[in-house]
């Protein structure tokens, strides 16, 4: 009997910097993610572990009741304690990491709209090769969709892409050059950060607040930069992560400290539908700002159309950029929206959407009810404000419960910078999918001290 009940573990602390149980606490956890633990396994008596690894019999009952308020174990009265889920690679996974819109689209619509397509598509955009910055035809309907959202571009001043990833590539390399520093939220969007390092781009971070980038302490890092060219990268409507939008005096402050230091704005306004009544900052500053757009996070991921709306003198160097690697969006993407802006479509999808992102941000202010939760109800994430050390902890509890998040540290523009948090992506999974993920998350957040003390 006592054979049968042998723990399988052989017990170690982790070697990081950090008490006992917090040691003892992610030693268990990396070994169940890994797989050297599996559902059912019995994790060693607490008063032997205590004395195998030196320490105190408090600080291996911290440690435990840590793992079981995750998730992660479950104790038996009069048996001990074991190893409550199986093997997370395994196991299904709930995606929280991605910051797509949930889905609005249905076969009815998809069907009608390729039907109409079919009969007025040019087939000579299926034949031949787009120009680099795309057809002029194609420009001319995406110049139309950003009327919508207040921005006036010329069709020729729009260079098209296969995503709007790609059209933010395109304006950090006209706009920064390979020498050129580039200007952003302390806290960002992690494609652009993985972009600007991945092309060894110098970056800085810029104070925020609960509107977005502090027009002061922009103004402060531009007088101290070096000599050389300058970009801001920025996100005014629903800032990724922390759902921040600035208002009008602050978009009006952000262009006119940017003219004045000859620094280039680079504008990520994929979420500008969601605040329909506030100009782009393009529009404050067209002749200094380069405009990213896409389709996915606005009408679905599947649509994939990235729009560069640039400052006159750049459309060749643009064109140029273009010629060895072309990045044109397919045509019958393009056809698709098209047919959607001639049939008034793309407003009921856009409602639908909103409507379902209330859905989900209410859910997670439901469910987590904390009154640091960072949310907005035309978001399709909320941002829990945490230290940087206490968010790689959540993530990586959340990893093994089988909770995909964002790493904390992909969002930060300084890696040693210690006010982080954690970002929630409401829209991707299905809302039972979510429920479920963010029931587990708030027993968590409402009953571990580790996890309770913020920053902003």
């Amino acid at each position: 009997m006592n054979m049968l009940l042998q723990s399988p573990w052989v017990p170690r602390l982790a070697d990081i910097e950090a008490n006992a149980a917090e040691r003892l606490v992610l030693a268990l956890a990396d070994d169940i993610i890994e797989g050297r633990l599996t559902g059912g396994d019995r994790l060693p008596a607490h008063r032997d572990l205590a004395w195998k690894l030196g320490i105190g019999l408090g600080t291996v009952t911290k440690a435990y009741a840590a793992l079981e308020r995750r998730g992660l174990t479950r104790s038996v009265k009069g048996r001990g304690t074991f190893v409550a889920i199986r093997h997370a690679r395994k196991d299904r996974q709930i995606d929280l990491s991605s910051n797509a819109p949930p889905a609005s689209l249905n076969a009815r619509l998809l069907a009608r709209t390729l039907t109409a397509v079919a009969r007025k598509i040019d087939a000579d955009h299926l034949n031949l090769y787009a120009p680099p910055a795309g057809h002029l035809e194609h420009r001319r309907v995406l110049a139309r969709w950003l009327e919508t959202l207040g921005l006036m571009v010329e069709p020729s001043h729009l260079v098209l892409t296969s995503c709007a990833r790609q059209a933010l590539a395109l304006a950090f390399d006209l706009a920064c050059g390979s020498q050129g520093l580039l200007l952003t939220e302390r806290i960002t969007y992690p494609g652009a950060i993985a972009l600007a390092r991945r092309k060894g781009y110098r970056m800085q971070g810029v104070r925020i607040d609960a509107e977005g980038m502090v027009p002061e302490a922009l103004a402060d890092a531009l007088d101290g930069a070096p000599a050389g060219s300058k970009a801001v990268y920025v996100t005014p409507t629903l800032h990724n992560p922390t759902t921040a939008t600035m208002g009008g005096e602050r978009r009006q402050s952000i262009a006119e400290i940017c003219r004045r230091a000859g620094a280039w704005i680079i504008e990520d306004g994929v979420y500008t539908p969601a605040e329909p009544t506030l100009l782009p900052l393009t529009a404050l500053a067209p002749e200094i700002a380069f405009h990213v757009n896409g389709l996915s996070k606005s009408l679905g991921p599947g649509l994939q159309i990235g729009v560069l709306a640039l400052p006159a003198g750049f459309n060749q160097a643009a064109e140029g950029a273009l010629q060895d690697m072309p990045l044109a969006p397919s045509p019958l993407a393009c056809a698709v929206v098209e047919e959607w802006l001639i049939t008034g479509v793309i407003p009921s999808i856009q409602q639908d959407l909103r409507h379902e992102a209330r859905r989900r941000s209410s859910l997670a202010v439901a469910l987590l009810g904390r009154a640091e939760l960072v949310s907005d109800p035309g978001a399709y994430n909320a941002w829990l404000p945490m230290p940087r050390d206490a968010a790689n902890r959540f993530a990586s509890a959340a990893s093994v419960a089988g909770i995909k998040l964002t790493p904390p540290e992909a969002m930060m523009v300084d890696r040693e910078d210690r006010a982080s948090g954690v970002r929630l992506c409401l829209g991707g999974a299905s809302f039972e999918d979510l429920t479920e993920a963010l029931t587990l998350l708030a027993t968590w957040l409402k009953s571990d001290d580790e996890f309770r003390e913020t920053s902003l």
